[in-house]
């Protein structure tokens, strides 16, 4: 029997150009409805594709569910929920756009400062704010799969944390964005309320 192995440009090339990180509490806690907060700053230029979002644990995307809490690329913020549309492995968004130069204009040192970016989560509805100006309000009634084998809403399961900077691609070009780049992070936080059911962090639990 022959073995072929492939080659993977990722393990048999000599240097990477650049690398960019990625944070996931995947496979260790996740939480069900609360106030998730980042408190970050970076630098708002072609080539950054910075994020704080979520997923839920169970299904395949798009079915788990998707919450863009702060996405940034070419001059706009994103925020955005996602969930499974009839069509296999496409996802049905509500998604807001919110040019810089409009944030700007209320902040003008918006590109050097620390900003935080929330979700507020209840059974009800997704709130996702920049500095508590509202950007995407979202009522979960309207977020149902269209197809799924387990959770018929991906929003009213928990979700876990990614946060990660990613660059070039639909970031931009990286061509035009010196590096190396920082995206700088106070801190995360999730507040939930004391008398809430669904109260605390859910840890991991591998599927038998």
């Amino acid at each position: 029997m022959t073995i072929r192995r492939e080659k993977n440009w990722q393990t048999t090339r000599k240097e990477a150009e650049y690398t960019s990180a990625s944070l996931t509490t995947r496979s260790k806690f996740s939480w069900l409805y609360g106030r998730f907060e980042i408190r970050a700053r970076f630098s708002p230029r072609e080539g950054m594709w910075p994020a704080f979002w979520t997923l839920g644990v169970k299904e395949k995307w798009p079915m788990c569910g998707e919450i863009d809490i702060m996405e940034y690329y070419q001059s706009t913020y994103l925020a955005n929920l996602c969930w499974g549309s009839p069509k296999k492995h496409v996802g049905k968004w509500s998604t807001t756009y919110t040019p810089l130069k409009w944030l700007q204009e209320k902040h003008a040192d918006w590109a050097d400062s620390f900003h935080v970016f929330r979700m507020d989560w209840d059974e009800k509805e997704v709130r996702l704010y920049a500095d508590d100006i509202l950007l995407n309000r979202t009522p979960l009634d309207n977020t149902v799969n269209a197809s799924y084998k387990e959770v018929a809403n991906p929003f009213r399961q928990p979700h876990f944390i990614i946060l990660n900077l990613a660059l070039g691609a639909t970031g931009g070009d990286l061509d035009k964005l010196p590096l190396p780049q920082k995206y700088e992070i106070d801190y995360v936080r999730i507040y939930q309320k004391k008398d809430s059911p669904h109260k605390g962090t859910i840890p991991y639990r591998a599927e038998k």
